[in-house]
């Protein structure tokens, strides 16, 4: 995979040994559409120097460095957002078209924010040598309202979001199972404070969370930082982005984030009104004709969306497809997709072989 005799287009990963990072590698190893010449793998100093397995090959991974950039032609970061803040400008700098999973450039209006099923146009149009990928909270309803827009025309979104504690990184995954082994065999959540105190009884401090509750046996209303009049970080998220990704600027969103004892899958519960009639057989059909949305909606024979259902693949799924009742051309429907893969890292991957098609 050296790049002395090119056939093809280079592509580093930064953030290589992380749980997106290796998620992008497993899909590569999977997909074969772009025979890219060099596949480089960057990470921190801590992790440079590790051995990872690349389409049959062996990889070490590059510290992060301006070098590493140097005859890059598409770049993929998923760091955390000041990491990205930094490095992707210097990736572009340098050649590289950077794609970056953080939340630093997506609402920057010189960056695109992108959902291949969506708006793949919108990837040449990076002044700044950046595309942006969604948040995996608003990327799992995206293909299914894109497809559901540009048929019937949206205009307002009421979205209850309930996230996986993988969307808290691998710090959520560890905390949930933690958690999960402090209540098994108790007998908890019969009354106030049980689930609380078999977390102490456990040794599990609750400022080590990455949640603002216990997660076991529980639902927390709260995903993201704080902002004003008492929205979440995680629900201003859903609306901006939305809008951007489907060139709406005026769409009425409103978002409720929630935490559920999962580990890995978002799902959404949304309500989707618009401008021009449509019936539930319609929705389906256009749902149907999408290749990456499974449609299961057979509530009769016990047929919808579920987490599992989702995790470790591709699609996103949808079901429970309803005419809203009181509500004029207004849907309700429930989404299922695993936010580590289409949710991040897939999503990432597509733009990345949407651009190197051009290259």
């Amino acid at each position: 995979m050296t790049g002395s005799d090119r056939v093809g287009p280079v592509v580093a990963i930064v953030g290589a040994t992380g749980a997106v990072g290796s998620t992008i590698i497993e899909i590569i190893d999977a997909r074969a559409d772009v025979p890219w010449s060099e596949i480089r793998l960057v990470a921190s100093a801590r992790s440079a120097g590790k051995v990872l397995r690349v389409r049959g090959e062996d990889v070490t991974v590059l510290a992060l460095a301006p070098e590493v950039f140097d005859g890059v032609d598409v770049a993929l970061f998923d760091v955390p957002d000041e990491v990205s803040a930094r490095w992707a400008p210097i990736a572009a700098a340098r050649g590289a078209v950077a794609v970056d999973n953080s939340g630093a450039f997506r609402m920057d209006p010189d960056v695109p924010l992108v959902v291949p099923e969506v708006n793949a146009d919108q990837a040449a149009v990076r002044p700044k040598g950046i595309i942006a990928n969604p948040n995996c909270t608003t990327l799992s309803m995206m293909t299914a309202m894109g497809a559901l827009h540009r048929e019937f025309g949206l205009e307002a979104l009421v979205v209850a979001s309930y996230q996986a504690a993988s969307g808290a990184g691998q710090g959520g995954i560890d905390r949930l199972y933690a958690e999960l082994a402090a209540v098994s065999g108790r007998q908890v959540g019969v009354r106030g404070g049980d689930v609380a105190e078999a977390l102490a009884a456990a040794g599990l401090d609750p400022g080590a969370s990455p949640f603002p509750a216990p997660l076991a046996l529980n639902v927390v209303p709260w995903a993201g930082s704080v902002k004003d009049d008492g929205w979440s970080s995680e629900e201003l998220k859903v609306r901006d982005e939305s809008r951007k990704i489907l060139g709406i600027p005026g769409l009425k969103v409103s978002a409720t984030c929630v935490r559920v004892p999962v580990v890995t899958t978002h799902s959404l519960a949304v309500h989707a009104t618009f401008s021009r009639e449509v019936s539930v057989d319609a929705a389906r059909k256009v749902l149907a004709a999408q290749p990456s949305i499974v449609l299961r909606d057979d509530p009769a024979a016990g047929e919808w969306p579920t987490p599992a259902d989702s995790v470790g693949g591709d699609p996103t799924w949808v079901g429970r497809i309803r005419q809203a009742l009181d509500f004029p051309n207004t849907l309700e429907l429930f989404l299922c997709g695993d936010n580590l893969r289409k949710g991040a890292a897939l999503n990432t991957y597509e733009i990345a072989e949407a651009v190197a098609a051009t290259l």
